[in-house]
């Protein structure tokens, strides 16, 4: 294919995928959709591997694919319009995997969850698949022997479903964001499973026993057919039972109707003035430097505030005591789940708006966010889609987003980079700083 737009094209046609160098910023704009297009995918593969599944989804992931992957189109401003239809998808296979995992695991409630206490024989899962958890739980039920079952990452919002909560062999959580895994699995003494994405090459030192299923899979590891769960648990049996006693419990299991269902006392308090402002810290973890910016902002939000997180960036700070909003039952730490759960963000958004009869843009709410990749990406463009503005994005601007897509986004909705935490907290707040309210402990990056 000639894209006629090299002043010399090699013999048999252009064979660049998406645009050449010569358009940067449309080949920028196309890494954000693709990028977009990732995370599509994998919320409409968790939603029909339920049996979910949504044909205009589906529809636009084969235009956009086709748009971007061809050389047809060099018109910056039909990119634009991609990127935000891009965003609509997001938000709609968002809404469809929440409906999927709400009618087949039950309605999240609010949960404390024991950390880092293993004992017995074990099997820790990994990644993202809520229903292939749940099909494990219901294997195990059928065994003699006891098996312990704790979730790692983003599986930790497990314990928030009913559907899940209810088995006997759910017991824990282990551990905090993806990136720890070759290290934590390598001293977990049990059987491993890594479902969807976020497993890492695995260390000798438990490659023998680890797993992984579905689209997930790494060389010399075994995949599971299916949801068979036979070898795993048959591994676990012969490993030698665990010993971890660490005292410590992390929240999850808040969703956008439990939430709601203190709609009135919110809005009273906000009105009130005893709830100042909510604050959405949300996005991926990665083991790069600039991350610790989350720990240190969300332990300086004052104690009339409300932190609403997702995704497993939470980990950088889900350890902080942060307890109620003064003269509320209001919790100032609401985990709403995986990063498969953000739209619970809009609803909540979408309600608060409606009650102070207000746009979304009007409330007093502030996003931050974190970015690895591309799920993070569907996430943020669904949220430029619905007209949020003024997002914060680190820890750096992704590489693809040359300078005059990144002044665009700012232009357009005020997207901009982290700064120095303190300083992005007075800017958020527009006063002074109160003292810091959580009791945080030391992290590094």
């Amino acid at each position: 294919m000639n894209c006629n737009q090299c002043e010399q094209t090699p013999k048999g046609g252009c064979t660049t995928v998406g645009v050449c160098g010569k358009e940067p910023d449309l080949n920028g704009l196309q890494e954000l959709v693709i990028y977009g297009l990732k995370g599509i995918s994998a919320y409409a593969t968790h939603a029909r591997d339920m049996g979910y599944r949504d044909a205009d989804v589906d529809g636009f992931v084969h235009e956009a694919l086709y748009s971007t992957l061809t050389n047809v189109n060099f018109s910056m401003d039909d990119h634009v319009d991609l990127a935000m239809r891009a965003g609509d998808a997001a938000v709609d296979v968002m809404e469809l995997l929440d409906e999927a995992h709400t009618q087949e695991l039950g309605v999240p409630e609010p949960a404390e969850v024991p950390q880092n206490n293993v004992e017995g024989k074990s099997i820790l899962i990994t990644g993202h698949d809520l229903y292939g958890l749940k099909r494990l739980l219901e294997q195990l039920e059928d065994e003699d022997e006891q098996i312990n079952v704790y979730t790692h990452s983003e599986m930790l919002p497990a314990h928030g479903y009913p559907e899940l909560a209810k088995f006997d062999s759910l017991k824990g959580n282990v551990g905090g964001a993806w990136h720890d895994q070759r290290i934590l699995f390598a001293d977990f003494p049990g059987a491993i499973v890594g479902t969807t994405n976020c497993v890492q090459p695995p260390r000798e030192e438990y490659r023998d026993r680890f797993f992984t299923t579905g689209l997930a899979g790494l060389e010399d590891v075994e995949s599971i057919d299916g949801y068979d769960f036979e070898p795993v648990i048959e591994t676990a049996k012969s490993l030698p039972e665990a010993d971890w006693e660490q005292d410590g419990t992390v929240t999850t299991g808040y969703h956008h109707e439990p939430v709601l269902d203190q709609l009135d006392e919110i809005v009273d308090a906000v009105e009130s003035g005893k709830l100042r402002r909510f604050f959405v810290v949300a996005g991926c973890d990665g083991p790069t430097p600039g991350r610790n910016y989350y720990r240190e902002l969300v332990s300086m939000i004052p104690d009339d505030c409300v932190v609403l997180t997702t995704s497993c960036g939470k980990f950088r700070f889900n350890d902080l005591e942060m307890g109620t909003v003064p003269g509320t039952d209001i919790p100032r730490y609401i985990d709403l789940g995986q990063c498969n759960n953000s739209i619970s963000t809009v609803e909540i958004a979408a309600e608060l708006a409606d009650a102070f009869d207000c746009g979304v843009n009007d409330l007093p709410l502030s996003v931050v966010l974190s970015w690895f990749e591309q799920k993070a990406i569907a996430v943020l463009l669904g949220l430029l889609s619905l007209g949020v503005e003024d997002i914060r994005l680190g820890p750096t601007v992704p590489d693809f987003l040359t300078p005059e897509i990144v002044e665009l986004l700012n232009a357009e909705f005020g997207l901009q980079p982290i700064g120095d935490p303190e300083a992005d907290l007075r800017e958020m707040l527009g006063e002074p700083l109160p003292a810091a309210s959580a009791e945080a402990r030391p992290a590094d990056d």
